[in-house]
């Protein structure tokens, strides 16, 4: 999937946060996108901008890292820590 046919505006979810067996890495959360199902399609969303907006009205602006696994979920990276009460709520791209 090329670049341009990726549109901003597009919703995700918060997954979880990227973790083992014994470690949780809080720094980086792992998203799934609509229509985004393919390792390769997931790959054309790396070094997007993602949007997570609080209940509060905060906003957590971070990008994406690379492709998680072979479904097209994406790892993700934001300037602040995402905090718990984000998993399973939406994030957009910018």
């Amino acid at each position: 999937m090329s670049k341009s046919k990726v549109l901003t505006g597009r919703r995700g979810v918060v997954a979880s946060y990227r973790r083992g067996k014994h470690l949780q890495h809080t720094n980086q959360v792992i998203l799934i996108f609509d229509e985004v199902k393919t390792r390769a399609e997931a790959a054309a969303l790396v070094s997007r901008k993602v949007k997570w907006t609080s209940p509060e009205e905060k906003e957590f602006l971070g990008n994406v890292l690379g492709a998680h696994g072979n479904s097209g979920a994406v790892r993700a990276k934001f300037r602040t820590n995402l905090p718990g009460q984000a998993i399973g709520t939406p994030v957009f791209l910018l």
